[in-house]
């Protein structure tokens, strides 16, 4: 089975065990490696069986993908940043973004609403230097670049994990795990498991995995690594829960209003474990 996830450390964290066979799972899985917005885009396609991709993306490929409740991000504390080199309005502003299906993209339409801004997608790694530059006014910077934005000169102007929070009372849903639907409840199911006790395993052998995180980092500090780790992997990862769920119905409703997604009555996730 091919399994799409990012080089991020929390992907490769929680992934390592799976990919290396070190917990049980019917069949081998293949990983594949790409930047989110890459992911999504194939998500959209439906080229992979099981992929990580934004909540964003998954409220619009729901038809096709299921969602798991193990691997995901969602939390409090982990959204998305607002960056610029000096304070000023966001009306009107070159706005560099990390993608048009990612949930940081999402959350930064919803806050702006009707005020407008010019969108410049690019990678998200190539964010920073391009506020630095001076070649966009604001930067919407997610992953690791939340720990070092200030090395690039750049202040933060809005927290869109905090404003969220404000607005809903739930945490944030950025990322999960998801299978298509044809695969079948049972193969979703043995997933699921499977991803739980590879997080499970990267805990209890944190210094097993660490070269494969360092690998897929090679540009991060180790403190950097280990603290995109302590902050996007938490209890959500291993089950996403009553709170978690209510947490995207409640994404896929804002988008849905705002025109941003269609609307589905297919069930979001596979049911809780049976």
């Amino acid at each position: 089975m091919k399994l799409g996830f990012s080089p991020c450390p929390n992907d490769t964290y929680i992934f390592y065990a799976l990919v290396h066979r070190k917990v049980a799972h019917p069949e081998p899985v293949e990983p594949v490696l790409a930047d989110v917005e890459t992911l999504n885009a194939w998500a959209r396609e439906g080229r992979l069986p099981a992929t990580k991709l934004s909540y964003a993306a998954f409220a619009r490929v729901r038809h096709r993908y299921l969602g798991l409740a193990a691997g995901g991000a969602l939390g409090r504390g982990v959204g998305p940043l607002v960056v610029a080199r000096r304070d000023r309005p966001f009306a009107g502003a070159r706005v560099a973004h990390p993608g048009e299906h990612t949930t940081a993209y999402t959350l930064f339409r919803l806050f702006m609403g009707e005020r407008p801004f010019t969108p410049v997608p690019m990678v998200y790694s190539a964010i920073m230097p391009a506020v630095e530059r001076g070649e966009v006014d604001l930067g919407l910077i997610i992953h690791e670049s939340r720990f070092v934005y200030p090395e690039h000169g750049l202040v933060k102007l809005l927290d869109l994990g905090e404003w969220w929070e404000e607005a809903t009372g739930l945490p944030l849903p950025l990322g999960l795990v998801a299978v298509r639907r044809d695969l079948g409840e049972a193969r979703a199911r043995a997933l699921e498991r499977a991803v739980r006790a590879s997080l499970a395993y990267a805990r209890d052998h944190e210094a097993e995995a660490w070269p494969y995180l360092r690998a897929h980092a090679q540009e991060l500090a180790d403190d950097v690594i280990r603290a995109h780790v302590r902050t996007y992997v938490n209890a959500f990862s291993l089950d996403l829960g009553e709170e978690g769920r209510r947490a995207a119905a409640e994404l896929f409703a804002r988008m849905e209003r705002a025109n941003l997604a269609p609307r589905s009555d297919l069930p979001a996730f596979l049911p809780p474990g049976r």
